[in-house]
C-alpha cells in the first residue's frame, strides 16, 4: 500500500487550557511530517484574532508549514487583504480561502458592506497578490445551499479558474461519495488536486450532529455500530478501525493525500496514520 502524504487541521484555542491542548496536539502530530497544518476560523469570523495569533505562534515555534484560514465574513476587502498581507509578512504563505459560515444569529451569509461577495472573489484577489498557495473547500455531498451536486462541481471549477491550487473536501462517511465527486470533477475538466477530508470520530454523537448540520449523510448502520461499541467500551478501537479502513479504501483508489480534521484531539489521528504507514520521521522539540 502506498503511504499517503498527510495534513492536519487545528482550531485556535480560546483559553489557557485549550492552548495547552493545541500544543499537545502539535507535539503528537508534528513528527508525522505533515505537508501543512491549518488553523480554522470560527463561524462568523468569531476567532479571527485567535486564528491569527495561533498561526503566528505555530509558524514561529513549530517548524511546520502553517496554513491560515481566511473568510469573507464580517470584513471589508481591504481588511481581509490586510490580514492576508500580515500573514505573508510573517512568512505564512499558505491560505485556505473560504466564504465562511455566517454568524449563528444571522442564519445565512450576507455580504459585508465593501466585503468579498464570495470565495471566488477572495481567491481571485489573493491570486493577484502572487504571494500565496491557495486551498479551497469542496463538497462530495451537496452543500446545503447548493442547487444540486452538479452545481457544487461547477462552483469548484470557478474556484480553480480564479486561482486555487488545491481543494480539501468536507468529511464524509462513505468513500463512494468522494470517488463519485472526484470522477464528476474530472469530467468537468478539473485537473487540480482534490484531497479528501477525514474525520476520526472521537465523539460519535457530537460528530453526528455536526454532520447533519453540514449536509453530510449519516448511514444508519453507523448508529448501530457506535451504540454497540459504546456498550462494549470499545469506541476508540472501533473508530480507529473504521477510519483506517476508509483511508485504505481511498488509497486503493489512487488517493495519495489525506487531510485530517483533528478537533485538537490527536490520538485517533495519530493511530490511524500509524496504521497507514505514516510514522514519525521528525521529532518536534521545545514547542512553546
Amino acid at each position: 500500500m502506498t503511504t499517503p502524504a498527510v495534513s492536519f487541521e487545528f482550531f485556535p484555542p480560546k483559553n489557557l487550557e485549550a492552548s495547552f491542548r493545541l500544543w499537545d496536539t502539535v507535539q503528537v502530530l508534528a513528527p508525522l511530517n505533515p505537508r501543512f497544518v491549518s488553523v480554522t476560523y470560527g463561524a462568523g469570523g468569531t476567532t479571527r484574532d485567535l486564528t491569527r495569533d495561533a498561526v503566528a505562534t505555530l509558524h514561529k515555534n513549530s517548524g511546520l508549514n502553517v496554513a491560515a484560514h481566511l473568510t469573507c465574513v464580517k470584513a471589508t476587502r481591504e481588511e481581509t487583504l490586510e490580514i492576508a498581507n500580515a500573514f505573508a509578512e510573517a512568512g505564512v504563505t499558505e491560505i485556505v480561502a473560504l466564504r465562511g459560515d455566517p454568524p449563528q444569529e444571522d442564519g445565512k451569509f450576507t455580504v459585508h458592506p465593501g466585503g468579498f461577495a464570495s470565495s471566488v472573489e477572495l481567491i481571485a484577489a489573493l491570486k493577484e497578490t502572487g504571494k500565496f498557495t491557495i486551498r479551497v473547500g469542496a463538497y462530495p455531498e451537496k452543500h446545503p445551499e447548493a442547487a444540486s451536486e452538479a452545481a457544487d462541481v461547477a462552483y469548484l471549477k470557478r474556484k480553480f479558474d480564479a486561482g486555487a491550487d488545491e481543494a480539501i473536501t468536507q468529511f464524509f462517511f462513505d468513500t463512494e461519495h468522494f470517488l463519485r465527486f472526484r470522477d464528476a470533477c474530472a469530467k468537468a475538466g478539473i485537473d487540480k488536486p482534490i484531497v479528501p477530508g477525514i474525520m476520526p470520530i472521537e465523539n460519535w454523537k457530537g460528530i453526528r450532529r455536526f454532520a447533519l448540520n453540514t449536509g453530510t449523510s449519516v448511514p444508519a448502520w453507523l448508529d448501530e455500530a457506535f451504540d454497540k461499541a459504546e456498550r462494549d467500551d470499545r469506541q476508540d478501537l472501533f473508530a480507529t478501525a473504521l477510519c483506517t479502513e476508509m483511508c485504505t479504501d481511498l488509497i486503493a483508489e489512487g488517493v495519495d493525500k489525506l487531510h485530517f480534521y483533528t478537533l485538537n484531539r490527536p490520538e485517533l489521528t495519530r493511530d490511524v496514520c500509524h496504521a497507514l504507514g505514516v510514522t514519525p520521521s521528525v521529532r518536534l522539540e521545545n514547542v512553546a
